[in-house]
């Protein structure tokens, strides 16, 4: 009973810390999360509401577009010459401001897969024997006596074992 007494008093002081904490914990959970988040909604209605046709924007889904018309709850944008669609204005991710008509080409010739580029430039090569070494494909070949042809992993079919129509 003596040492109970004894806790209760060493812990007197930590009520006002306790206190504190607990006014703190909400302030900072305002002005780091909920301050912040409301602002950052506020200003995509804005830009928005704001949209009107000519402007160039980028969706959520990443298609860069031209708003074509404005409706209430929706846009019309024209993703490619001819080609429109319509979407609702909380897809529209940020408007873009005037970009180059090269940067556009520039990403077309990406796109399209330009011959003229190097290949020493940094591709990454996804097939699935990428990582093998080539005396390693040999010697392994060699053994079996496997056609490089051949797809791996399949049953080879002799002439002999072939059924006759």
């Amino acid at each position: 009973m003596g040492s109970d007494m004894i806790l209760a008093a060493g812990s007197g002081g930590s009520g006002a810390f306790n206190l504190l904490l607990l006014l703190a914990v909400p302030l900072v959970f305002y002005f780091l999360l909920i301050r912040p988040q409301s602002r950052r909604r506020k200003e995509q209605m804005q830009m928005q509401n704001a949209m009107t046709p000519g402007a160039r924007v980028l969706t959520t889904s990443g298609m860069r577009a031209t708003v074509v018309e404005v409706d209430d709850d929706g846009l019309v944008l024209e993703i490619a010459e001819g080609v429109e669609v319509r979407f609702v204005k909380q897809a529209v991710m940020q408007v873009l401001k005037d970009e180059p008509d090269d940067v556009d080409d520039e990403l077309d010739d990406e796109l399209d897969g330009d011959d003229d580029q190097d290949e020493d430039d940094d591709r990454v090569d996804l097939s699935k024997d990428a990582g093998t070494d080539a005396s390693a494909e040999d010697e392994a070949d060699g053994e079996d006596g496997a056609d490089e042809s051949e797809p791996k992993g399949r049953a080879k079919v002799k002439a002999a074992d072939k059924p006759s129509a």
